[in-house]
């Protein structure tokens, strides 16, 4: 089947009202058409820029996903769009049934015929990225990168906050941590220079304050092959974002010895699987550093779309399902430069944006999240204790448990005084039940 070519749509442009064409994919096939998967995963795919002032504008439209060598038939509907039921079903028909007639005679076909649906376009970018071997948890542990770089770009201008807060949570500024913030880095478009150049800022600010990492020992690379050697197929992907860190140019060239071994032995089959697993590993790494880029030209993406309106808060609100810490890490960004370069006007109209960003955030949150956060939130601890007290009523067997588990994910993450605080205050919570 030839590629399929993008539907060309006449469009004017909302910055400076240009009218100019542009293709928009309704069908990606990365079975055809391969090169299509990294644009919707890095976040270029349906983007329209005009010609004129260069406004980028995500194009909203239906989308099916399709991967006949994984089996994934997965179909995206803007609510925005607001189509009748029938109206989707035709259109998801048409799709498949095209794609059915393009494959050849005896390939699979039954999961064409139950496509998943989903109503937000990054539920489907998660999908993706898991089915090549990238778990819920590495996804999660990379957004929580991007929380973290948010906050240091926030305490930039104070040294003393921007130490503190490197203190408390250096366990996470691993080497993966900083390929992460090197991604974003690069993934920065132009248009955004103030953002690049406040990213910049965080990581030399970084490597001041941390020094120069020390590279692994060579006991730690002989140990981090090992673990790698022995793991399983299904279990690589998580070891190899936990191994990150040790994953350098000493790792593969240990790695590459134990190959040379194994040839020199004699021993083909051995040495043909470690070639296989050296490059599954490499693809993984990359697959990281691709949905951390995804992640920051989401944000990136979002913030043009808001700036080139005329009522920033209206459209924010409109496109609530996108509003992300990637969102709020490339706003905060853009804030911080405003203000080093004088800018009120653009300070203000950050701030606006940034008060209705969190307002759509809270509004996600259950009554138990919102006081967990109201909790934390308190200037002191006997402050939360006269808020536990006075709210008696919302102190549950959940609240405890809740408290507990977030207690864990942050002890996990090495967030020590966040940890003891929560558990704290379950402690609190749970002697006020009895």
């Amino acid at each position: 089947m030839p590629p399929v070519a993008p539907q060309p749509v006449q469009l004017t442009c909302p910055s400076c009202s240009t009218t100019f064409r542009a293709g928009i994919y309704t069908l990606v096939d990365v079975t055809q058409q391969p090169e299509l998967k990294s644009a919707l995963l890095g976040g270029q795919l349906n983007v329209a820029v005009c010609p004129k002032c260069h406004t980028a504008s995500m194009l909203g439209a239906p989308m099916v996903y399709h991967d006949a060598g994984k089996q994934l038939c997965l179909i995206y509907f803007p609510q925005e769009l607001g189509n009748r039921p029938e109206e989707q079903e035709r259109f998801i028909g048409e799709a498949t049934s095209f794609i059915m007639r393009s494959l050849p005679a005896e390939a699979p076909r039954a999961y064409l015929l139950a496509p998943r649906r989903f109503l937000t376009l990054p539920s489907l970018v998660d999908v993706i990225f898991e089915a090549d071997g990238i778990s819920r948890e590495t996804l999660d542990r990379q957004r929580q990168h991007v929380e973290l770089i948010s906050e240091l770009a926030s305490r930039l201008l104070d040294e003393g906050q921007f130490r503190t807060l490197v203190k408390q949570r250096h366990a996470e500024l691993t080497s993966e941590f900083l390929a992460t913030l090197g991604a974003f880095i690069d993934a920065t478009p132009e248009a955004q220079a103030d953002s690049r150049e406040l990213l910049l800022q965080v990581q030399d600010r970084l490597l001041a304050v941390l020094g120069d990492p020390d590279a692994p020992s060579e006991e730690e690379v002989t140990a981090a092959v090992e673990q790698l050697l022995a793991v399983t197929d299904e279990d690589l992907a998580e070891t190899v974002a936990e191994l990150r860190d040790m994953i350098d140019y000493a790792f593969f060239t240990a790695w590459t010895s134990h190959i040379e071994a194994a040839e020199a032995a004699g021993d083909v089959t051995a040495a043909t699987q470690l070639s296989e697993r050296r490059a599954q590993i490499l693809t993984i790494i990359e697959d990281l550093d691709r949905q951390a880029q995804a992640i920051f030209d989401a944000g990136n993406t979002l913030l043009s779309e808001i700036l080139a309106t005329n009522d920033f808060v209206a459209a924010l609100n409109e496109r609530a399902e996108r509003v992300d810490e990637a969102f709020m890490m490339v706003l905060s960004a853009n804030a911080a430069a405003a203000q080093r370069a004088g800018r009120s006007d653009l300070l203000t109209h950050f701030e606006q944006i940034g008060e209705a960003a969190i307002a759509i955030i809270q509004a996600r949150l259950s009554p138990e999240e919102r006081f967990i956060n109201e909790l934390l939130m308190a200037e002191t601890p006997q402050a939360a204790t006269k808020l536990l007290r006075t709210n008696v009523a919302k102190i549950n067997p959940a609240l405890v448990m809740q408290l507990n588990t977030l207690a864990d994910q942050e002890e996990k993450r090495a967030n020590k005084p966040t940890a003891e605080r929560l558990r704290q205050l379950a402690r609190e919570s749970g002697a006020m039940l009895f």
